[in-house]
């Protein structure tokens, strides 16, 4: 009979998202990991020498599950547009200022999350330089592993490791799902829309200025707004604050042009 103890609720596990990874045997590592730890839903963004790789398989060690199922995307947008809860996995927050977790309070959050019903998922840069800060924006927090400052580098195994050993000891401990009530929130494939839409029109505002500080204002925007965790129901909503808003400038613009030709005439 198994150990009821060992046992974890039915909960929708994170997506593991690999940005960018460079070696094959480190795809396969993350896949054993993964399979350790009850999680199969693994998507690669590009990885650097294509996929599927045989090398992968031979160093998952049986843990082909994962590698079998893995999605493969062309950017992080694409990869987490249906989850509704990204975590970034990273040293560096950089200038961003999303909330940054340890990975148990990540896991406790992430949990929480799934068992309300909704997708979540860690995003883990690549070996060589990490996460890009407009893939972190995308996010609605940061994990950083609490490692020695003297020697901060960490292998893209043991990070996935170290953060899905913490989800596991999470759910293998927590209550049985909670039913979810309220509105769904927002996937990510919702949010992106509201970001590119909120920075259309804030482009032809002229807002973003100078052209050179566009990146990082966009970065901080998104950053802003992923904070706030909205439900697919504020998306709409803000989309439509925002479709109010462009419409009313252009009224503006149409009476100040038709009295200009008062004028002239």
């Amino acid at each position: 009979m198994a150990n009821a103890a060992l046992s974890a609720p039915t909960l929708s596990a994170p997506a593991v998202i690999l940005t960018t990874p460079q070696l094959a045997e480190n795809i396969g590592a993350v896949a054993r990991i993964m399979a350790n730890f009850g999680l199969s839903d693994l998507r690669l963004v590009n990885p650097r020498d294509g996929w599927p790789q045989e090398r992968a398989w031979a160093l998952a060690s049986g843990a082909e599950w994962p590698l079998n199922a893995a999605r493969v995307h062309d950017t992080v947008a694409e990869a987490v547009a249906d989850l509704q809860l990204v975590f970034a996995t990273t040293a560096r927050p950089r200038e961003l200022t999303l909330p940054v977790l340890t990975p148990r309070a990540a896991a406790a959050e992430l949990a929480g999350a799934a068992a309300e019903g909704r997708r979540v998922g860690l995003l883990f840069g690549g070996e060589r330089a990490g996460l890009e800060t407009a893939d972190i924006a995308l996010c609605q927090a940061v994990v950083t592993i609490p490692i020695d400052p003297r020697f901060r580098s960490l292998n893209l195994a043991q990070a996935v490791a170290i953060n899905a050993y913490e989800w596991r000891t999470t759910v293998a401990d927590a209550a049985p799902p909670a039913f979810r009530e309220g509105p769904e929130p927002a996937s990510g494939e919702a949010l992106l829309g509201l970001y590119q839409h909120l920075e259309r029109e804030l482009e032809t505002a002229g807002f973003f200025h100078p052209p050179e500080k566009t990146p990082n204002m966009v970065q901080n925007l998104r950053s802003a707004l992923g904070k706030a965790r909205f439900t697919d129901q504020e998306v709409r909503t803000l989309r439509g604050v925002i479709t109010a808003l462009s419409r009313g400038r252009g009224k503006v613009l149409e009476k100040i042009a038709r009295k200009r030709g008062e004028g002239e005439a």
